[in-house]
C-alpha cells in the first residue's frame, strides 16, 4: 500500500506543477475540472481527485436535500384532498367557573298570584286596522300545560369562552356604552331601558310567561331583554330569561305551534323570532330544535307568491297578504339566518318574500308606501314594509327609497299617520338602517318623546345590589287602543324598549355587510335592488 502511495504522489507531483495543488479555484473553474476528471480513466490522477471531491460534497448535500425531499412528500399527501377554508372573527374572554351540578333555578316571585284552573280570559287584538277580536278562551289543562317539563339543563349559567363578533357585538355591557355614543342616543336612555326591563321582570308571570295571548307576549317580552344582552347567565335578568324560554319551548305543540295562540297566530312568528334569537345568543340544543320547529312552520306557511297571511295556511281563504304579519314573518326569518338554525327552504322563503312585499307596495319612485292587503302609497304600514324590506337586502330599491321619502317627516306616537307606537316599533328600525340624516332627524324625535313618556314607579323593586330600584313602563292611548295586549301595557313596554335599544341591538347593515353576508338570495331582475341578504 506505502509503494501506491508514495507512486500516486510522484505521479501527481510529475502531472502537475508543484504550485497548483495550493492553488485557490474559483467555484466554476472547480466543478468544470471535476467535471472533466470524471471522464478521464479510473487509473489517472485526475479521475480519482475528481472523485474525492464529490464525495467530499455529497454527504452535506444529502443531509440537506433529503429530509427536505421527505417533508415535501408528507405535506403533499396531508393535504390531497380539496379542503373550504371558512374565515370567522372571534374574541376570548375568561370562562365562569364550572357549575359541577346544575340545580333546578328557584322559583319566580314576583308578588303574584299563582295561575287558576278557572277561564283565563285573553283578549288578544289584530295589529291591523280591521278584524279587531276580542276571544274568550278556556282551554284545557292539557293544552295549557306540557303533561311532562322538557328537560333543560342545557341552558346552564356558563358562558362560552368564544362569543361571535359582528352579529350581536352590540349587545355585550362592553360595547353598549360605545354604540350609545356613536348614535346619539339622548340621557336618560339607559335609566328607561333598566326601568322597563325591572318592570317586566315584576309583572311576569310566575310560569315564566306573560299575559294576555302568552305566546306573542312571552315571545315580546323574551326578545325585549335579549336585546339587552342578557341571558340565563345574567346576574339581574337570568331566571327572567330562561323562564321565558322554558314556558316557549314546554308550551310548543308537536307541529310547532304554540299553545293558548291568538286568532289570527301572531304568536307563531313572534314566538319563533324569539326563539331564534335565544339560540343566537346561548347556543343551546334545546332551544335550537324548537326554534327550528317553530320557523319551519313559517316557511311551509307561506304562501305561493312569497307573502304571508293569518295562521300560515298559503292559498287559504281568503286569499291575502297581509303586510303587518309578513313584517314578523321576516323578522323570525332572519333571525334564523342570523342564529345559523337548519331550516329546509329558509333562503328560498327569503327570496320570495320580497315579492310579497313589493305586491303590497303603491307609489311612484319618489314617494311611495306599503299597503295592509295590497298597493298604498300613504298606509302606517309602509313602515314594516320598509323595514322588512330592509332585512332582506332591499335597502336600495326604489320601492323602499321611496318609502323613506314618504317617511321623512313622520311623526311620532300620536302625531300624523304613522304614528301608532307599533308602526314606529318598525320606523325606527328602518330609519336607523336608512342612516345619516334620516337616522340624526328621528333620532331627535323619538327617543326624548319615550323618555318622557314612561310612567315610573319609584323604588319599586330591590336591585342586586340590595337597594331599592324604579321601574317604569308605557301605557297606551286612545290612538293605539285596538293593537295591545288586555291592558296594553306589556306590549307597549316591549315596544317602547326595544325602539330605545336599536342603537345596540343590532349593528346597522352598512356596517355588518363585511362580517355576515348571505349571497345569491334576493334574486331581482330590477336594477334598482340589490341581490344581497345584509347581516343585519
Amino acid at each position: 500500500m506505502n509503494e501506491e502511495i508514495t507512486e500516486y504522489a510522484v505521479e501527481e507531483v510529475s502531472e502537475h506543477d508543484i504550485m497548483e495543488l495550493f492553488e485557490e479555484l474559483s467555484f466554476r473553474e472547480k466543478w468544470r475540472k471535476v467535471a472533466r476528471g470524471l471522464r478521464m480513466p479510473p487509473h489517472t490522477g485526475e479521475y480519482k481527485w475528481a472523485r474525492l471531491q464529490v464525495t467530499r460534497l455529497w454527504s452535506p448535500v444529502a443531509g440537506l436535500v433529503v429530509p427536505v425531499v421527505l417533508l415535501a412528500l408528507l405535506t403533499l399527501l396531508a393535504t390531497g384532498g380539496r379542503r373550504v377554508i371558512r374565515k370567522y372573527r372571534f374574541v376570548m374572554k375568561d370562562p365562569d367557573p364550572p357549575i359541577e351540578t346544575l340545580k333546578p333555578p328557584p322559583p319566580l316571585d314576583n308578588d303574584k298570584p299563582p295561575p287558576t284552573d278557572g277561564p283565563e280570559v285573553e283578549i288578544y287584538r289584530d295589529f291591523s286596522d280591521h278584524d279587531v277580536v276580542a276571544e274568550d278562551s278556556q282551554p284545557d289543562a292539557q293544552d295549557r300545560f306540557a303533561p311532562v317539563p322538557a328537560p333543560f339543563e342545557a341552558v346552564a349559567r356558563i358562558e362560552s369562552p368564544v362569543i361571535m363578533v359582528g352579529i350581536y357585538t352590540g349587545r355585550d355591557p362592553g360595547e353598549q356604552g360605545k354604540a350609545l355614543t356613536e348614535h346619539g342616543a339622548p340621557k336618560g336612555t339607559c335609566g328607561a331601558i333598566m326601568r322597563a326591563l325591572r318592570w317586566l321582570k315584576k309583572s311576569q308571570n310566575n310560569d315564566g310567561s306573560w299575559d294576555a295571548c302568552k305566546p306573542a307576549m312571552t315571545g315580546l317580552g323574551l326578545l325585549t331583554f335579549l336585546a339587552h344582552g342578557d341571558t340565563p347567565a345574567s346576574a339581574e335578568f337570568g331566571l327572567t330569561v330562561e323562564y321565558a324560554i322554558r314556558w316557549l319551548v314546554e308550551n310548543q305543540e308537536a307541529d310547532g305551534r304554540f299553545r293558548g295562540r291568538d286568532k289570527h297566530d301572531y304568536s307563531q312568528p313572534i314566538a319563533a323570532y324569539a326563539l331564534a334569537e335565544a339560540y343566537g345568543l346561548t347556543r343551546v340544543p334545546m332551544v335550537k330544535e324548537a326554534a327550528e320547529k317553530a320557523v319551519n312552520v313559517i316557511v311551509k306557511g307561506q304562501n305561493p307568491n312569497g307573502g304571508f297571511n293569518y295562521n300560515l295556511v298559503p292559498g287559504g281563504t281568503p286569499k291575502r297578504d297581509d303586510t303587518s304579519y309578513m313584517g314578523w314573518c321576516v323578522q323570525a326569518l332572519k333571525a334564523a339566518y342570523l342564529a345559523g338554525l337548519s331550516c329546509d327552504g329558509l333562503d328560498e322563503a327569503m327570496r320570495k318574500a320580497v315579492g310579497g312585499l313589493k305586491k303590497n307596495y303603491g307609489g311612484t319612485y319618489d314617494k311611495g308606501g306599503f299597503g295592509y292587503t295590497g298597493p298604498s302609497s300613504s298606509h302606517g304600514l309602509t313602515s314594516v314594509g320598509a323595514l322588512s324590506m330592509q332585512l332582506l337586502g332591499q335597502g336600495n330599491s326604489r320601492e323602499v327609497q321611496s318609502a323613506m321619502t314618504a317617511m321623512e317627516n313622520a311623526g311620532f306616537w300620536g302625531q300624523g299617520s304613522y304614528s301608532k307606537l307599533y308602526y314606529s316599533y318598525y320606523l325606527t328600525q328602518a330609519k336607523f338602517q336608512a342612516g345619516k340624516q334620516t337616522w340624526r332627524r328621528w333620532n331627535k324625535i323619538f327617543a326624548p318623546c319615550l323618555i318622557e313618556r314612561q310612567i315610573v314607579e319609584k323604588a319599586a323593586v330591590e336591585g342586586t345590589d340590595g337597594r331599592l330600584k324604579d321601574i317604569g313602563h308605557w301605557a297606551p292611548g286612545r290612538e293605539v287602543s285596538g293593537h295591545t295586549d288586555s291592558d296594553g301595557r306589556v306590549m307597549n313596554t316591549c315596544l317602547a324598549a326595544l325602539q330605545l335599544q336599536v342603537y345596540y341591538r343590532y349593528l346597522p347593515t352598512f356596517k355588518l355587510q363585511d362580517i355576515v353576508q348571505l349571497e345569491n338570495i334576493a334574486e331581482e331582475k330590477d336594477k334598482h335592488v340589490d341581490i344581497v341578504i345584509d347581516g343585519a
